[in-house]
């Protein structure tokens, strides 16, 4: 169950009340202190198999991307701040960013070529608030794996199964491509990424 603090608090407020070494991760919507819900196996271990993929597409095409164990995305103007399981960065771009350096803060969505939600209890943030956020910087691609089936019939369709879903940038807005079973992912940021869902889902490569 996700814990809210009720208190209204500036994103640099938040960045200095963040607790060292927590077992907890926390992110800040609209002023508010939200505290996760501490991550299943299954799902520590599908970030854990996609981050180790795409940093072997990284590597065997040598493409100027790396993909930090800790970020925080900041979508300016917003007192929000929000921790993404899996974020690919462009390590040119990020040159550029004011916060970076000291403290793993991302505020432009040029710096990001790819980030990726894992679907949980709390689904509407994935399929919803997020989505409106990430598009709204400019993100190119956005991946919400849903492997349980979690969200909305209006976001996964009836019946609702196992779901990876990828949200393209085209004209400001993003488009958005369902893969289910064996559907092989499509993406324009690793076009030559050849994995299904079932292969990312089930872990067999």
């Amino acid at each position: 169950m996700i814990q809210t603090i009720p208190k209204l608090v500036t994103f640099d407020e938040f960045i200095e009340w963040y607790p060292e070494n927590s077992v907890h991760h926390y992110e800040l919507r609209n002023g508010l202190i939200v505290e996760m819900p501490l991550p299943t196996g299954k799902h520590s271990d599908l970030g854990g198999f996609l981050t180790a993929e795409l940093n072997f597409e990284i590597r065997r095409l040598l493409l100027p991307y790396s993909i930090p164990i800790e970020c925080l995305v900041r979508p300016y103007p917003h007192d929000s701040g929000y921790d993404p399981d899996v974020i690919v960065l462009d390590k040119i771009a990020v040159k550029s960013e004011p916060r970076w350096a000291k403290e793993s803060i991302i505020t432009m969505g040029s710096s990001i070529r790819l980030i990726v939600e894992i679907v949980s209890t709390n689904w509407h943030d994935d399929y919803a608030l997020k989505l409106d956020t990430y598009e709204a910087m400019g993100i190119p691609e956005y991946w919400i794996a849903d492997y349980l089936g979690l969200g909305g019939r209006r976001y996964i369709g009836s019946p609702k199964l196992p779901t990876f879903s990828v949200c393209r940038l085209v004209d400001g807005e993003y488009q958005i491509s369902h893969f289910r079973g064996d559907d092989r992912i499509v993406s324009e940021v690793f076009p030559e990424l050849n994995l299904t869902v079932n292969q990312v889902f089930n872990h067999e490569v």
